[in-house]
């Protein structure tokens, strides 16, 4: 879907105007779930050649066009080692085709690994076309193929210049990777429009029971949401007294348990601390914030074995963002909660992750000045805003039985927006 801006740059006229000028000129990103379509470029030691043939892509060492190029470091132990990173990308960059991917794999122990971090945030705003650049440290026996899977594939399309860390844990690849969700059920809170609807609907597509979860006044939108995916409706407003005990008694009796929680509800009173409102304060922490830690401890005795949290927290909550002091803490506190429950989780096969949207096109960002709205979307290394679809695909990939490895993570949605780290 692209914006005005968009159709004037990918226009003959468009394209001389912002070259001669430097604009920005967002490409069209290749979304969707299926893997790239090309070969890939490999370099550096280890087990990935196998993996990568295994998943489906034809491997090879040489120069050429390529639809990735990944280089795994995990061997880089002292900084004078990072010269082979240099000599692999140095050529492969500029080869990689439109929405390609450079890929580091490392161990991420030591100075000379810490290092990468710098090389791909920095590789991820010199790659041109729609391409991005992601960096992956994995566990020694850490398994990688759900993440290999996810960002190969238009489903990372929106995902660039992020750290993913992969613990070595029981693998639990799923029988088909196209429905790697099927025999489970997910709840999604917030799931009446926007992203919450785009989340319900991937899940669903991925094989999952999906309960869409919202407050009785967007009733009519969840049940048609519920409908659209084949899922079921519930009317449940997260702040109040008994919705904790509410949900985890519906899915007790409905499904036995839950295999995945999607915490998605959210809500803003944006305003200058000074002119804010008690109640804007506190309205915005029950629901971004305080409703997530009760339905969590309502909901550990029913969340199975291998089970999923996936809570949405945003870049406002990492970089801070003028007029939403409230906001920001929420969002914030939600990082806070993936921090303190991942080891807890992890004892019992389960995982918790966060996923951090940057500029996302919806009602709310529609209705943004103008000004303010274009520079959302520009600022960026993508140069344009995110769909719901790209956060929906990335809590997917953390919600599927393949990715039991990541656990912890905050992954930011923003295209790597320049705000934040």
């Amino acid at each position: 879907m692209a914006d005005r801006y968009q159709q004037f740059t990918g226009s003959p006229p468009g394209r001389f105007m912002a070259r001669r000028l430097g604009l920005p000129q967002p490409a069209d990103l290749q979304r969707g779930p299926a893997l790239l379509d090309g070969s890939v470029r490999l370099g550096g030691r280890g087990r990935l050649g196998e993996l990568l043939a295994r998943i489906g892509f034809e491997v090879r060492e040489g120069a050429g066009r390529c639809a990735a190029a990944i280089f795994d470091a995990s061997h880089i132990t002292r900084s004078a080692d990072l010269h082979e990173v240099y000599e692999f990308f140095h050529p492969a960059i500029r080869e990689l085709a439109p929405s390609g991917r450079l890929v580091v794999v490392g161990s991420g122990a030591g100075v000379a690994q810490r290092a990468l971090e710098g090389f791909v945030r920095s590789a991820a705003k010199e790659v041109r076309h729609g391409a991005t650049a992601q960096l992956v440290y994995a566990a020694p026996d850490a398994e990688l193929e759900s993440t290999l899977r996810f960002l190969l594939s238009g489903r990372s399309a929106y995902v660039s210049g992020q750290v993913v860390r992969i613990a070595a844990a029981v693998p639990d690849a799923p029988e088909d990777w196209e429905r790697p969700l099927a025999g489970r059920v997910a709840v999604v809170t917030g799931a009446s429009r926007g992203i919450g609807a785009a989340i319900a609907a991937v899940l669903a597509r991925d094989g999952a029971h999906v309960v869409c979860a919202d407050v009785p006044a967007q009733g009519e939108e969840l049940a048609a949401v519920a409908n659209r995916v084949g899922g079921s409706a519930l009317q449940l407003d997260v702040t109040a007294e008994r919705a904790p005990g509410a949900l985890a008694d519906h899915l007790d009796e409905r499904h036995g348990g839950v295999d995945v929680v999607v915490h998605n509800a959210g809500i803003t009173r944006d305003r200058t601390l000074a002119r804010m409102s008690e109640d804007e304060w506190h309205s915005v922490l029950a629901v971004n914030l305080e409703a997530i830690e009760r339905l969590n401890a309502a909901l550990s005795d029913r969340l199975r074995r291998g089970g999923r949290i996936v809570c949405v927290s945003s870049v406002s909550g990492i970089a801070g963002n003028r007029g939403q002091a409230n906001y920001a803490t929420s969002k914030a506190g939600v990082i806070g909660v993936v921090e303190e429950l991942a080891p807890v989780l992890a004892a019992r096969q389960c995982t918790i992750n966060a996923v951090a949207p940057g500029f996302i096109e919806t009602r709310m960002t529609a209705a943004m000045p103008l000004a303010t709205r274009e520079a959302g979307r520009r600022m960026s290394s993508l140069a344009q805003g995110g769909l719901p679809v790209d956060v929906a695909e990335t809590i997917a990939w953390l919600a599927s039985p393949g990715s039991a490895g990541v656990n912890g993570n905050v992954v930011r949605v923003c295209g790597q927006s320049l705000i934040g780290a």
